[in-house]
C-alpha cells in the first residue's frame, strides 16, 4: 500500500515569523537558534535545520480528535518555511536518522497499533500498518524527547 508524509501547513505559523521575543513569550513560544545539525527538526519542511538557522518552539495540537488520545505538545518550526514538504511512498532523512514512536489510528481517532522502531524500519511498517484497513492513518513521533514528528496517510 502507498502512503504520503506531508509536513505541517505553515500558514497557522507565518504570524509568528520575525516577531521580537518578547511578543513570542506572550504567546509561549520561544525562539531557537539550531547549534548541531541533527538535532532541530522542522515539521513544516521535516529536515533538520542548520546551524545558525532560527526555529519556534511551540505548542501544537497534533491529534485534534474527539477520543481519549487528543494530544499536543512541543515542536520546532523554522522560521520563515513557506512550503509543507511532501514526501510520496519514502521517508525523510529526518525521520530515518531517529529512533521512532509510530501508532496507528482509526477513523473514530482511537488507537489500533502502536510500535517503536528506528527510524530506517519506517518505511516498511508504514506500508504494513496503512494496507490494514482499520487504519485510517499513522502519528509518528521521536521516542526519546517524545514529540510529534509526521503525520501519514494513504496516497
Amino acid at each position: 500500500m502507498t502512503y504520503v508524509i506531508r509536513g505541517l501547513d505553515p500558514t497557522p505559523f507565518a504570524a509568528l515569523f520575525g516577531l521580537p521575543d518578547a511578543a513570542l513569550a506572550e504567546r509561549q513560544v520561544v525562539r531557537h537558534f539550531a547549534d548541531t545539525k541533527p538535532g532541530f527538526p522542522c515539521r513544516v519542511t521535516l529536515e533538520d535545520a542548520e546551524p545558525g538557522e532560527a526555529l519556534l518552539l511551540l505548542n501544537y495540537e497534533h491529534l485534534p480528535v474527539s477520543s481519549p488520545y487528543r494530544s499536543r505538545h512541543a515542536i520546532y518550526v523554522r522560521e520563515g518555511a513557506s512550503a509543507a514538504a511532501v514526501y510520496d511512498d519514502r521517508v525523510p532523512e529526518q525521520l530515518r536518522r531517529r529512533l521512532l514512536s509510530v501508532r496507528a489510528f482509526d477513523l473514530a481517532g482511537m488507537m489500533v497499533e502502536a510500535d517503536v522502531v528506528d527510524g530506517t524500519a519506517l518505511d516498511t511498517l508504514a506500508r504494513d500498518w496503512i494496507g490494514c484497513p482499520q487504519v485510517a492513518y499513522l502519528h509518528v513521533h521521536n521516542a526519546k524527547p517524545g514529540c510529534f514528528a509526521a503525520r501519514i496517510e494513504r496516497d
